[in-house]
């Protein structure tokens, strides 16, 4: 039988003790929203599937990524402010996450255009973020789309994904392939127009 280790010797990890810290906040401020398929998910499973995504097989370790990934929507999708996110997770967290932040208040039509644009420009941090993340969402809109998403819509998202991440290539080739594979996945599920 393994007793286990005492306290004191113990190997602590702040990384995975911030990334936690992170999580627990994410689902806070997500707690009563759900994602837009059938089944209506809880949305912190999204927000854990894109920092898995990031950690595994992205082989992302550093912390200000991680932490972004699993906040990355509490700012455009909670009445979270920067601010408040800067307090409890420092600046470059606050940051990274703005950078992935969509202006609501502009029409859908801009915000999808933006993001294109401004692939490119975002960080490192930024730019594994949005790959994780559209990752996450061509996986759903494969196996699990939006209820009132006809296939038109879900091509047209798929095709819209593939102008974003070109934005974002360049900064891991493990994640980029793996969006290369599910897209490939996706256009064979669903069929290109």
């Amino acid at each position: 039988m393994l007793l286990p280790l005492p306290a004191a010797t113990m190997p602590t990890d702040s990384t995975t003790a911030l990334v936690l810290q992170a999580l627990q906040f994410a689902a806070h401020k997500h707690r009563n929203q759900r994602r837009k398929d059938e089944a209506q998910s809880p949305y912190v499973n999204h927000l854990i599937t894109v920092a898995n995504l990031l950690a595994n097989p992205g082989s992302v370790t550093d912390p200000i990524t991680l932490m972004g990934g699993i906040l990355h929507d509490t700012l455009e999708d909670t009445q979270t402010t920067p601010e408040e996110l800067e307090a409890a997770f420092g600046p470059a967290v606050r940051q990274v996450v703005q950078e992935v932040t969509d202006d609501k208040s502009l029409p859908k039509a801009d915000r999808k255009r933006l993001q294109i644009e401004h692939a490119p420009h975002l960080s490192h941090h930024a730019r594994q973020i949005k790959l994780a993340d559209k990752i996450s969402n061509v996986q759903d809109v494969i196996t699990s789309p939006p209820k009132d998403w006809p296939l038109e819509r879900r091509q047209e998202y798929l095709a819209w994904t593939e102008n974003v991440v070109a934005g974002c290539r360049g900064v891991n080739p493990a994640l980029e392939a793996l969006y290369d594979q599910t897209l490939a996945e996706g256009w064979q599920t669903i069929g290109h127009p």
